[in-house]
C-alpha cells in the first residue's frame, strides 16, 4: 500500500503533510514525546505544526467552509479505496487514505447513506495484521485503534470523548499478573493515547 505523501506545503495550499501535523497536534496533550519524535521525523518545526493546526481550524470554522467530505478530498486527494460498510441498519461507505506517519494505519472517513460524513478516524490498513492485545501491558500509546481494543477486550463500553476527535472505552482486562482490572482507554483520532484505572 502506498503512503500519504509528505510534500512540503505550497503557498496557500493545505497538504497531506499539514493534515498529519493536525493529527499530531491533537495527540500532543497526552503523548508530547511521541509527537515530538514524529514531528522531527517529518522534518518540520513546532511553529509549522501550530500553523497547520491554526489553518485547519480556520478551514473548519470559516463562514465559507466546504463540507467535510469535500475538505478531505481537497487536502488528501482521491481516496485509495472506497468500501461498502454495514453499520447497524445503515449501508455506509468507507473511504481510506494511507498515512505515512503510521504505515500500518489509514485515515478513514465513513459516509452515511445521504453522503454526509458520519465518522472520521484512524483505522488499521487493509491487509495489515492487528497487534496482539492480550493484557493491559499491550495497551501502549499508539499501539491500537478503537475497534481493535473494543474487539480484544469485549465487552467494551463506549464513552463520550473529552473533546472533538476524542473517544473513550471502558472495559475489563488482565494485567501482567493475570489480575483483571477495570480501565478506561482514551483515543485521539481513533488511536490509543493512554489507559487509566477506572474510578
Amino acid at each position: 500500500m502506498g503512503r500519504m505523501p509528505t510534500q512540503k506545503r505550497l503557498a496557500g495550499s493545505f497538504t497531506p503533510l499539514d493534515f498529519q501535523l493536525v493529527l499530531l497536534r491533537r495527540m500532543a496533550d497526552h503523548n508530547p514525546d511521541l509527537v515530538e519524535n514524529a514531528r522531527h521525523g517529518l522534518g518540520v518545526s513546532l511553529a509549522q505544526m501550530r500553523e497547520a493546526n491554526k489553518r485547519w481550524q480556520a478551514m473548519l470554522h470559516s463562514p465559507h467552509a466546504r463540507g467535510a467530505l469535500s475538505r478531505y478530498r481537497s487536502v488528501l486527494g482521491e481516496p485509495e479505496s472506497r468500501t461498502p460498510r454495514r453499520v447497524g441498519d445503515l449501508d455506509c461507505e468507507a473511504w481510506l487514505w494511507p498515512v505515512s506517519l503510521w504505515p500500518g494505519l489509514c485515515f478513514e472517513v465513513l459516509l452515511a447513506p445521504n453522503g454526509s460524513v458520519w465518522n472520521e478516524w484512524l483505522v488499521r490498513a487493509p491487509g495489515t495484521a492487528p497487534p496482539p492485545l492480550n493484557t493491559l501491558d499491550d495497551l501502549t500509546p499508539w499501539s491500537c485503534t478503537v475497534d481493535e481494543a473494543a474487539h480484544a477486550f469485549a465487552p467494551a463500553r463506549p464513552l463520550e470523548g473529552t473533546a472533538p476527535t476524542r473517544w473513550g472505552l471502558a472495559f475489563t482486562a488482565p494485567d501482567g499478573r493475570g489480575v483483571r482490572r477495570e480501565v478506561v482507554a482514551e483515543f485521539t483520532w481513533g488511536l490509543l493515547q493512554r489507559t487509566a484505572a477506572r474510578e
